[in-house]
């Protein structure tokens, strides 16, 4: 034997320690292909036009800080903008309803990222812009589509963002200050309860401005909403190219530590069919 041969075989036990000490490789994620999904912005761009509740003192602004070449040379752009939580395409905490609930920044994320239904329930808007959603209406879609899973987001299409951003149209009255002649559909409360308490649905949604009903005068949904600590979305678009089922959402507002909502970018993930 040689006198190489001889020191491999010494050092062969010490080797095999090592290998064997060694964590086995981490297995590889599967790839998220994008190409296998449309993606469908569902929110309204901020800007002069964006709609807020028509009692509130303020609405959007952006103030151009700088904007053009700098002394080096380069190009350099820099904006102040103001909101209020609530308007345009915007998420509703459950703490805006529901004293002691979580804040903007407490929602946990698997509420905002979910598989998602859309109920079409615009030939009943059409006839009546008073329309609530009612108890039925959500078991209909369960005969048709299969029953609603835990953790689900609901989104509601009224048709309504359409009329974006005609105010008139959209809230149904243009009167300063004054949120008493609104009209528009949304959620009813029945629907709201089986949906929330007996589905434990994750995100209730709506392509109008409030998950109430324009005319609501006590925000039964929101409440029922927030007592269950599941958010609200509002002002939201383009449902029309969600399916009713098979849709993936994902809608992250600002994250605004105790706040009772944000701004929101929400997303739709839709299978391309082969």
């Amino acid at each position: 034997m040689s006198v190489r041969s001889f020191r491999l075989l010494a050092i062969m036990p010490a080797l095999l320690l090592v290998s064997c000490a060694q964590p086995p490789a981490a297995a590889t994620p599967p790839a998220l292909s994008f190409a296998e999904y449309q993606l469908v912005d569902l929110t309204h761009a901020y800007n002069a036009q964006t709609i807020y509740w028509p009692t509130s003192p303020t609405a959007f602004s952006l103030e151009t800080l700088s904007k053009g070449p700098t002394p080096g040379g380069w190009y350099y752009s820099a904006n102040s903008y103001a909101s209020p939580e609530h308007g345009g395409t915007h998420l509703d905490a459950p703490l805006h309803f529901g004293e002691g609930q979580h804040a903007t920044e407490q929602i946990p994320l698997e509420r905002l990222m979910a598989p998602a239904v859309v109920i079409d329930v615009r030939s009943a808007a059409a006839a009546d812009p008073d329309f609530a959603l009612r108890r039925e209406d959500v078991l209909a879609f369960e005969a048709a589509h299969g029953r609603i899973a835990a953790g689900t987001i609901v989104l509601l299409r009224t048709g309504w963002s359409t009329r974006w951003p005609n105010r008139k149209a959209y809230l149904g009255d243009d009167t300063p200050n004054d949120a008493s002649k609104l009209h528009f559909p949304a959620f009813g409360a029945e629907a709201a309860r089986l949906l929330v308490e007996e589905r434990a649905v994750a995100v209730l949604g709506a392509d109008v401005a409030s998950v109430d009903i324009g005319q609501s005068k006590d925000f039964q949904v929101h409440r029922i909403a927030a007592a269950q600590q599941v958010p609200g979305l509002e002002n939201l678009t383009n449902l029309e190219a969600l399916p009713a089922t098979g849709a993936y959402v994902i809608a992250l507002p600002m994250k605004i530590e105790g706040g009772s909502g944000g701004p929101l970018r929400a997303v739709a993930m839709v299978p391309r069919t082969k």
